[in-house]
């Protein structure tokens, strides 16, 4: 407890008083004891001859010494402090009595037990009703422990202003509390802006995959490892998706005497480049490994009919959902001749259900194109189109579909043509339907590698039937 001259505590500095008559009470004395040994950082003040008049437990704690051995001492000398450091350090404290504001000083204090302890003092003057210098207090704790908090409170300033991290205090009503300049730059949004606002209003997606792991976080703790993250950010440009690895700990007030969760911080940094070089080194040793596989597959089998719909099978895993070939009428078309193209159906993927290819065309009908469809602007440019039938409704897109001769499903399309010995014999149609997103170059790219494959085997069936020739 803390304790002055007298029973209790006084909130006057001076000598000795008669004890006061009467039933102790809730008084201004019982207040201020309350407060001074309830405070964080060790307390003592002098008068102004240097007598101790108050001790608080926090002193207490630290030096071991009690509020009954403290009181009533002339300085420090002999007991909190060396004889020959003694004279140095009651001078510096007593010196806040003529200077203004706060003074602060570092110096060992010893022990009740005789270890020496470095502190930090902060001591101020205490001025009677006359406004004179009455006293001294002096507020101290442990270097060790003031450096702790400063390092704390650095740390918290630094993410919020300079970290290279997005770090957003979210409460526990899992709305942003405060916001670092990185998490406001990627969220494309100002720091005051954001808060207090729901997460659904800040991502267009991936709100619900974030609003699971912070709720986790409140209820269990932080998780063991970071956890990758996919949203979708508002922009000027419309939305753009973007991965971000999260690291969430969870807050908790250290002035409750139970841990109380007073929310969580959420420190992320996007790795959006990474993870998409990442996915795409995987897509192409994905897809190199199936033309390998093809190749080995159709190295084996005796028709190159048969061979052409194993290159196509093989190109179709994780690529599309339907894929057709059509040859052109005659067999093949040289560079510079003429006139118009009839594609006819030679091969088709099952539009039901998966399963084989299928060879058909043995008829040699047309397939009936209309002018200007995608197989046939492939034909005539001798390269890659690409289609997509864009953000319409359904029943639009199924009309769109319908039209091309293609599965009634299909919303994106891609035509690369089949070359072989400087003609064009035709063209290979990849068809995606709508939970699939539309073909890039990298997917040209790839069909076009499946191209060359199907042409060569076309070709040699061609020739091994007797049917090689020109298109006239």
């Amino acid at each position: 407890m803390s304790a002055s001259r007298r029973s209790g505590t006084t909130d006057e500095l001076g000598p000795d008083e008669p004890e006061p008559v009467g039933p102790a009470g809730p008084d201004g004395s019982d207040l201020l004891a309350a407060l001074l040994d309830g405070m964080d950082a060790a307390l003592c003040a002098f008068d102004a001859g240097g007598v101790v008049t108050h001790w608080n437990r926090e002193a207490e704690r630290i030096l071991g010494w009690t509020a009954a051995e403290a009181v009533g001492r002339h300085g420090f000398a002999g007991w909190a402090v060396r004889e020959a450091d003694a004279q140095e350090v009651e001078g510096r404290l007593m010196s806040a009595m003529e200077a203004p504001g706060r003074q602060v000083h570092e110096f060992a204090l010893l022990t009740k037990d005789g270890g020496r302890v470095l502190v930090r003092t902060q001591s101020a003057a205490v001025r009677g009703p006359d406004g004179k210098p009455a006293g001294v207090y002096c507020a101290f704790s442990e270097v060790h422990a003031q450096i702790d908090l400063e390092r704390s409170i650095a740390l918290s300033e630094a993410l919020f202003e300079d970290a290279s991290w997005g770090v957003v205090l979210v409460d526990a009503d899992l709305r942003p509390a405060v916001v670092n300049a990185h998490a406001a730059r990627a969220l494309g949004i100002g720091r005051t802006s954001a808060l207090g606002r729901p997460l659904g209003e800040l991502l267009a997606q991936g709100v619900e995959e974030l609003e699971s792991a912070l709720t986790h976080v409140l209820a269990e703790g932080a998780p063991p490892a970071p956890a990758e993250i996919w949203v979708s950010v508002r922009t000027a440009d419309g939305e753009q998706r973007r991965c971000w690895r999260c690291g969430f700990v969870r807050l908790a007030s250290p002035l409750a005497e139970e841990p109380v969760p007073l929310g969580v911080a959420w420190l992320f940094v996007d790795v959006t480049a990474g993870k998409q070089g990442e996915q795409e080194a995987a897509q192409l040793r994905f897809r190199a490994n199936q033309l390998h596989r093809a190749a080995r597959a159709a190295a084996e089998s005796e028709d190159p009919g048969e061979a052409a719909t194993i290159h196509l099978d093989f190109a179709l895993a994780g690529f599309a959902d339907h894929a057709l070939i059509d040859r052109v009428a005659g067999g093949a078309v040289a560079d510079g001749e003429g006139g118009p193209v009839r594609l006819v159906r030679v091969a088709a993927t099952p539009s039901g259900a998966p399963g084989p290819s299928q060879i058909t065309g043995q008829a040699g009908l047309p397939v009936r194109y209309a002018q200007g469809h995608p197989a046939l602007q492939c034909v005539e440019r001798t390269g890659s189109v690409r289609a997509t039938v864009g953000a319409v409704p359904a029943e639009q897109a199924r009309e769109w579909a319908v039209a091309r001769q293609w599965p009634a499903d299909t919303v994106h399309a891609l035509c690369a043509v089949l070359r072989s010995r400087g003609r064009t014999l035709g063209v290979v149609t990849f068809l995606r339907g709508g939970g699939r997103s539309s073909f890039e170059r990298s997917d040209a790219a790839y069909a076009e590698d499946v191209a060359v494959r199907i042409a060569a085997a076309l070709d040699l069936a061609g020739v091994t039937s007797g049917r090689d020739g020109r298109a006239g």
